[in-house]
């Protein structure tokens, strides 16, 4: 069983064969979205950081490498929610929506 430290709110959907852990004491694995990790201190358990975004800028990467402690980041994983919300967003504008909105929202406060 691996046991792994999900932090900044990161939802647990892994197989049961993880064990999601509180703190970092005896974990093998940290995945983080922004939480700075410069102050914080690595077990000798700790196998691998993993950040879900791009850039490792809230990771000491130095301090990690000479631990033997592998980090690495996910760029573009959210790619297919920005195409989708500049799509929406495209949409929304060739058809007046937002203005649309707002005249039928002041036009029921006459009412």
């Amino acid at each position: 069983m691996y046991k792994i430290v999900l932090l900044n709110g990161l939802k647990n959907s892994f197989p049961d064969h993880y064990e999601i852990r509180e703190g970092t004491k005896g974990s093998q694995a940290i995945l983080v979205r922004s939480q700075d990790l410069h102050n914080v201190d690595f077990d000798d358990d700790l196998l691998a950081i993993g950040r879900a975004g791009a850039g490792v800028n809230n990771i000491p990467v130095a301090k990690c490498s000479k631990k033997g402690i592998v980090v690495f980041n996910t760029p573009g994983a959210n790619a297919n929610a920005v195409k989708e919300l500049v799509i929406a967003g495209m949409l929304m504008a060739a058809r007046n929506i937002h203005q649309t909105s707002q005249n039928k929202n002041h036009q029921q406060g006459r009412q």
